[in-house]
């Protein structure tokens, strides 16, 4: 143990810590809006097991991720998800709107955080994983450190979003933002987007329009089936 004892440790421990808080912003908003279609009851317990096994997930996808972001079409599977549970959150928070308001289930719930947690971490792993410099200690514990960082943030949108509705629209908004950002990011299409820099900022801005508009469009179509 000692390079416990290490100034570099402490630095490196530092780094992965300050990294997470800054990378996690687009994982607390996932996290919260999942949570928010649970009973106040349930939603710290969704906040808790989904935050807890993100990062558990992030552990064991740092050994892999520089390998998995080299495989084509993986990231635009990983963006399509991504779209596909912005509009879902978008679509189901608009449709349970006013007195009729439904629950999700728990495990629905952190389902929706680890699929999701899983593609936006992606990228996020390997700057953790460059800060750690191989020390797997060094990486747990700067990882199993942010869980509260995570949680604290979740908890305070859900609040922000129970106060202010349009949160909720900017946050499938950057959901489907970052699964633009994610299509783009593939290997299949780095040579493309490499001699079209703006493409990246078109494909993600495509992404937060498609989530919104099917969000909008599929909640004022359920809404009218049902009068």
């Amino acid at each position: 143990m000692e390079f416990v004892q290490s100034a570099d440790f402490w630095i490196g421990l530092m780094k992965i810590v300050w990294i997470n808080i800054i990378l996690s912003g687009d994982n607390a908003v996932v996290i919260a809006l999942a949570a928010r279609s649970l009973p106040p009851h349930q939603q710290r317990k969704a906040v808790f097991w989904g935050s807890g096994a993100a990062v558990v997930l992030r552990i064991l996808l740092t050994v892999v991720a520089a390998k998995l972001l080299e495989l084509s079409f993986l990231q635009i599977i990983g963006g399509c998800l991504l779209l596909w549970i912005g509009f879902q959150l978008l679509s189901d928070d608009e449709e349970d709107e006013g007195e009729s308001k439904t629950y999700g289930s728990l495990m629905a719930a952190v389902r929706t955080i680890l699929i999701a947690d899983l593609v936006m971490s992606l990228d996020n792993v390997i700057a953790v994983a460059a800060a750690a410099h191989g020390n797997v200690v060094l990486l747990v514990l700067g990882l199993a450190i942010s869980i509260p960082l995570v949680i604290f943030g979740s908890t305070l949108m859900i609040k922000l979003m129970e106060r202010f509705p349009v949160i909720v629209l900017l946050g499938a908004a950057l959901i489907g933002w970052v699964g633009g950002e994610t299509i783009a990011n593939d290997a299949a299409l780095h040579g493309y987007v490499v001699a079209h820099p703006s493409l990246h900022y078109v494909a993600a801005a495509l992404g937060a329009a498609l989530v919104v508009g099917a969000g909008k469009f599929w909640a004022h179509r359920s809404r009218k089936a049902a009068a």
